[in-house]
């Protein structure tokens, strides 16, 4: 069986190198992007991924527009885990009415990360 593909938009190299690390060692097939145009020519390229890992103030185009440009393709869709700094209930609010499927705040401990991805993927709870 393949392994779920998962990609992680964020613009900090270091927060994509964290999550990769521990998706990939739990297996998943992991692809990054920098901002939301560059993460919307990979759903185009290589077609829909299984996940979303979104953050939230990136140059170009931010988390909120990519997931309503994604979310009004006619592909297949997939969950998506809205990953900000960003705190407040508004975010969320915002995040939600974008599309996305579930919200978490950074920093977020390594277990969560995986338990979140597990449930979003239908692979299990997060507990």
């Amino acid at each position: 069986m393949n392994p779920k593909r998962i990609l992680i938009i964020d613009d900090a190299a270091t927060v994509r190198m964290y999550h990769r690390s521990y998706l990939e060692g739990a297996g998943y097939a992991v692809d990054e992007a920098f901002n939301g145009v560059e993460a919307l020519e990979k759903v185009f390229t290589k077609g829909p991924f299984d996940l979303y890992l979104v953050d939230i103030n990136m140059p170009k185009l931010d988390g909120y527009g990519f997931l309503r440009e994604l979310r009004q393709q006619d592909i297949r869709q997939a969950p998506a885990l809205m990953i900000s700094t960003e705190a407040q209930s508004h975010d969320k609010t915002r995040a939600f009415e974008a599309g996305a499927n579930f919200y978490l705040v950074k920093p977020i401990k390594p277990d969560d990360l995986l338990a979140y991805c597990r449930l979003l993927l239908g692979l299990g709870d997060a507990a």
